[in-house]
């Protein structure tokens, strides 16, 4: 491995990874902890906006390996020890901490512009360089020759080279589209609206250490986050799927007054303009290819419902580590088995979940579950929590089976 070796006035990097949010950040210092030479290629400018701000309990264990979590932890970010679910006038709470596996039991509830600015700073800390408003424009890749096109802000081009490429560029999802790997989700085409507000609850039975997960009361496939933060705002969302001739803003505040969020949020107020993501589930054809990989939302996004976008992000970003330092001492590691296989075994547990929600079973399994805790409660919680890559759960190895007798269970 090289630290930026110069070929023709040219550096040549390691490892290039397109984008600095989480996936990006954690890879960026694990590879620099083992010596390789990193750029990172960042097409905004950080700190900037960015969903997916309720973290799982296995954040942290991935974020504790990668030495990111005492940064975390030193920012002040909400606590957060689980979920509330309300639809109509059902509720239940889950406690992260009464879980199936062992591992941390709370997470955190973060603004994403503050939490991928930390884990981005730090990576940076680790020697990793990292190009701000740089938007990738062109790919060529092959095994330890790689080479991406890149245009600034001012519209400069430039060309970076490196012997392995990560694409970690979320819902940007660059490499899948230069180099033809889209392919349609399985998963219904649904649409999200979403803001931040000063929240101003006053409700006693208001818990801001937990993620709030309201179902319509009247329609099972639509739902809403309220995401408190630390500083009394919330981030707040709702996911449909039938568009509809009105404005954004309109269809938002008519969702928000049918359920019991109306009131909850009868005092707050926008702090930021209302966003719009359509359509946003995705696949692609491959996770892998001759000189590069692909890394959490870059290749695969299921849905916002528990929060599952950063875990998968970090987690993929943990089993590529190990087989990019392979590439980089000339070995041959088997992509497919120790990488893609694993990593889309979880992220189909998490798959069955979101189906299994979406059509109602898992709702009613949550809302009627029993009071004691036994094996598969603990197996649930633990999913809820992050970690669908368990060896030792049941639920985990067979979720299909399992959910549909408990949706028999508690319809």
């Amino acid at each position: 491995m090289q630290t930026g070796k110069t070929n023709s006035n040219q550096t040549v990097y390691d490892v290039a990874i397109i984008g600095a949010g989480p996936a990006g950040a954690l890879a960026a210092k694990k590879l620099r902890d083992q010596g390789a030479s990193v750029v990172i290629l960042e097409r905004e400018t950080f700190p900037r906006f960015s969903i997916g701000e309720s973290l799982l309990p296995h954040c942290l264990n991935l974020l504790e390996n990668a030495g990111l979590l005492q940064p975390v932890i030193e920012t002040g970010f909400q606590f957060k020890n689980g979920a509330a679910f309300q639809r109509g006038d059902e509720k239940r709470d889950i406690d992260f901490r009464e879980k199936y596996d062992a591992g941390w039991g709370t997470a955190y509830q973060v603004k994403r512009a503050e939490f991928d600015k930390v884990l981005a700073d730090n990576a940076e800390k680790a020697g990793a360089d990292i190009l701000y408003g740089r938007t990738v424009t062109r790919s060529d890749l092959n095994k330890g020759d790689c080479h991406l096109t890149h245009v600034g802000e001012d519209g400069d081009t430039m060309v970076t080279s490196s012997r392995f490429v990560l694409d970690a560029s979320g819902f940007g999802r660059v490499l899948s589209k230069l180099e033809d790997l889209e392919l349609p989700s399985t998963l219904a085409m649904r649409t999200v609206l979403f803001t931040h507000m000063e929240d101003q609850i006053t409700d006693p039975e208001f818990d801001r250490n937990k993620i709030l997960i309201t179902v319509h009361p009247k329609k099972k496939d639509v739902w809403y986050w309220t995401i408190p933060f630390s500083d009394g705002t919330s981030s707040v969302g709702v996911v449909y799927s039938n568009d509809e001739d009105l404005p954004d803003e309109e269809v938002f505040k008519r969702h928000l007054q049918e359920t019991h969020l109306g009131e909850l949020l009868k005092n707050a107020s926008q702090t930021r303009p209302l966003g719009k993501i359509k359509g946003y589930s995705c696949d692609v054809k491959s996770l892998h290819g001759p000189g590069f990989a692909l890394l959490g939302n870059a290749a695969e996004f299921l849905d916002p419902i528990f929060s599952s976008g950063v875990t998968i992000a970090l987690q993929s970003s943990e089993l590529a580590v190990p087989l990019v330092l392979k590439e980089l001492e000339g070995q041959s590691p088997d992509w497919e088995n120790d990488f893609s296989k694993p990593l889309k075994k979880g992220v189909d547990v998490f798959r069955v979940f979101v189906q299994s929600w979406y059509e109602g079973g898992l709702q009613d399994i949550i809302l009627n579950r029993p009071e004691e805790k036994t094996d598969i409660e603990l197996m649930m919680v633990s999913i809820l929590s992050g970690y669908a890559w368990s060896e030792d759960s049941p639920l985990v190895q067979n979720p299909t089976r399992i959910l549909r007798l408990l949706e028999k269970m508690y319809a």
